[in-house]
């Protein structure tokens, strides 16, 4: 039964981290903005079930670690005692108030908001199925497409919850197992595995590649490895997942590894976390004309539009890398080009990404493997925090930190960081790959006194052969203290 239809200047289809900043500033802009999405609130996945649940879990997870080595510095707290649903229901609290906050700033906005899941229609229209039932008809100007993405299955694998689980469900934090397979070593499996590993699961892990984290450069994922295989029960390498089927209540997985030998487990409970996949099926983008690649993203141009010249797509849906604080920037370029501005475009130097496992891994720009694959003119110099001052005092001086640096400009190309805060100082490499910074830059910029910012200043000085807290590198200008 239709509801209504209605007219929009802009229809952002789509809450989360791309939607609702694009919303936001359309408003701020003067703009008429209809914003469509499933949630009764903004947010999106990413609120409600992926990075801030997952970070405040982690947060709880680091705090039962370090209680545990405090005991080196002679402090000694016991055995913690763990109430999930306690944490559970902070965890949630922590969401509560940022949502309330976001549906504020809506509001005030006078946004209007439709609950509901939207299909284009045409160039210039769409339906939306509201989530009390009726359809609602919508002719717009402009829309942005922001419906972001969603946990990939595994392949020929029919088990399902409560045995076989995605990130939303692990987020959910209904038990703690005592036995959990993730299949999957990217940065999604290794962070919850940290987490139910630090609330007493046996966490096992296996990964199809020779590596952790693939993407990532080796030398970054090196500590965090080395801390995983005392923590997990098992890091499985070249590892994939044959067959999982319900036995006895459990999950009996076999597992075939790299040299084609067979094993069969049971586990409590099993984590799938073998990637993302794009929300682009089902929501008309063949009726509005818009076209996407052979796997499944939206195509789209520097200002973010895409073949139908009307319409625009940022987030997941408009391609790698699938993290929120690309969506937000893309939210931004596309509004700003719909409001007329011409410079508006999508060409950052450099992306962070971050990994909120414990050490943290971040980097921006080229990584050395990318160097190497493409044969670019780099040198790497790198700092290692064991000879920071401040990582002794943290007892954490298994981190390093990296700079990939033109040999010839000295020009920062690419900044690395493993360790504890790794995602906080990657920020300052942000800034450094945007203004264009030299290592000599970062090397002359005077850095507060003990802190783990310092390794980022000592990696600069490396470039030209010396640093204060380490041997002379004999003259060798890509000094490498490994």
């Amino acid at each position: 039964m239709a509801t209504g239809s209605e007219r929009a200047q802009l229809a952002v289809i789509g809450g989360g981290p791309g939607g609702y900043p694009a919303a936001f500033l359309a408003a701020d802009l003067g703009m008429d903005v209809l914003l469509i999405d499933q949630e009764e609130h903004p947010g999106g996945v990413c609120l409600h079930r992926g990075c801030i649940p997952s970070k405040a879990l982690l947060h709880a997870a680091r705090v039962i670690r370090e209680s545990a080595e405090a005991a080196e510095m002679g402090v000694a707290f016991g055995a913690p005692a763990v109430d999930v649903m306690r944490l559970r229901a902070w965890k949630a609290s922590v969401v509560s108030r940022l949502v309330r906050g976001l549906s504020q700033l809506r509001d005030g906005r006078r946004i209007r908001h439709v609950r509901g899941r939207a299909v284009l229609t045409g160039r210039h229209s769409l339906a939306v199925r509201e989530e009390g039932g009726g359809d609602r008809r919508v002719e717009f100007e402009r829309a942005i497409l922001a419906t972001g993405s969603r946990p990939a299955a595994l392949p020929g694998v029919k088990l399902g919850p409560p045995l076989a689980i995605d990130s939303t469900g692990a987020l959910e934090l209904a038990d703690v197992p005592g036995r959990l397979l993730v299949v999957g070593g990217g940065y999604i499996g290794l962070e919850l595995g940290t987490v139910y590993a630090a609330l007493g699961s046996r966490v096992t892990v296996v990964e199809m590649l020779p590596a952790l984290l693939p993407g990532a450069d080796a030398d970054l994922v090196r500590p965090l490895a080395a801390r995983l295989r005392k923590r997990f029960e098992s890091v499985r390498l070249e590892t994939r997942v044959e067959s999982l089927v319900e036995a006895g209540g459990r999950a009996r997985a076999v597992l075939l590894g790299k040299d084609g030998a067979r094993a069969e487990e049971d586990f409590d409970r099993v984590l799938v976390a073998i990637g993302r996949r794009p929300n682009t099926e089902g929501i008309g983008l063949d009726k509005a004309g818009v076209e996407t690649d052979g796997r499944g993203f939206v195509r789209v141009d520097a200002q973010r539009r895409t073949s139908e010249p009307a319409i625009y797509a940022v987030g997941d849906v408009a391609g790698e890398p699938m993290l929120a604080h690309k969506a937000t920037h893309e939210a931004r370029v596309a509004v700003e080009a719909i409001a007329g501005r011409k410079s508006a475009a999508f060409a950052p130097r450099a992306i962070p990404a971050v990994v909120f496992t414990d050490p943290e891994i971040a980097w921006c720009g080229l990584t050395e493997t990318q160097a190497a694959k493409d044969g670019a003119p780099h040198r790497v110099v790198r700092f290692p925090w064991s000879a920071s001052g401040r990582a002794l005092t943290l007892g954490r001086t298994e981190g390093v930190t990296k700079l990939l640096v033109h040999p010839e400009s000295g020009r920062v190309l690419g900044v690395g960081l493993a360790g504890v805060g790794a995602g906080d100082l990657i920020g300052e490499a942000v800034v450094a790959m945007e203004m264009g910074a030299t290592a000599e830059d970062l090397a002359l910029s005077i850095h507060a006194h003990p802190t783990l910012s310092e390794t980022i200043m000592e990696a600069g000085e490396l470039f030209a052969g010396h640093t204060t807290h380490l041997p002379p590198a004999k003259g060798r200008g890509d000094a490498d203290p490994r």
